[in-house]
């Protein structure tokens, strides 16, 4: 049986007017994520890696071309509609954590699970529960200025598994991280990954992509992989 894609980016263009000046971020960008992988999207600062992030993870729509997601094109619904696609399918890890600073370790992962009408008793469970997975059940009750960087960061991929996504994607998830601290990051989302959840990681470090199955190089708005 042929393998399926999670996420399809069929020819997508991305342009930005900014006053007179034509951007195009991307250039008809064309690449498929399988179930199950661990994909590397590597480049350069300017190489458009973060616009094809925003598209794999369906925080934007193409200008031009088509983003399928299990299938679904996803590139003429509305936002109120993305969102709630977005909220069920694909958890996000961020470079900069992305913390609600006043709110408790237990009260930030719990809160992607508001928007998908859990119950409150669900989602204290639930959020426990990935506190204990990342080893934080211990700092629940802290918030996140109590909590060093490497403990915020595994609050912050606790909080991306609230919801069972199928695909984790990962901006620059070690990039204020020390270097240990960063290997313990990447060897949990190499576990998830394990485990059967796809990730993507997007990164300008290449001795970090190779910890992936597969690396899609992003330069000039389009990619080769290898």
């Amino acid at each position: 049986m042929a393998k399926k894609p999670i996420i399809e980016l069929k020819d997508v263009w991305k342009i930005y007017q900014m006053g007179e000046v034509t951007v195009n971020a991307l250039r008809g960008l064309t690449l498929q994520v399988y179930k199950g992988e661990f994909v590397a999207i590597s480049g350069p600062s300017g190489s458009g890696k973060s616009t094809a992030m925003n598209m794999v993870g369906c925080l934007d729509v193409p200008s031009k071309g088509i983003i399928k997601l299990d299938g679904q094109n996803i590139s003429e619904l509305g936002e109120s509609k993305l969102a709630q696609i977005r909220g069920r399918k694909i958890g996000f890890v961020f470079q900069q954590f992305n913390l609600i600073q006043s709110l408790t370790a237990l009260e930030n992962v719990m809160l992607p699970m508001l928007f998908q009408n859990k119950s409150a008793h669900e989602r204290e469970k639930k959020a426990m529960e990935l506190l204990q997975l990342v080893d934080l059940e211990d700092r629940a009750n802290h918030k996140p200025s109590e909590l060093s960087g490497g403990q915020q960061q595994r609050v912050a991929i606790a909080r991306s598994l609230a919801n069972s996504p199928e695909m984790i994607l990962a901006d620059e998830p070690t990039g204020n991280l020390d270097t240990k601290t960063g290997e313990l990051i990447m060897a949990f989302l190499k576990k998830l990954n394990k485990d059967g959840t796809t990730v993507v990681m997007v990164t300008h470090d290449s001795d970090k992509a190779k910890a992936a199955q597969r690396i899609i190089h992003i330069r000039d708005g389009v990619c080769s992989k290898s």
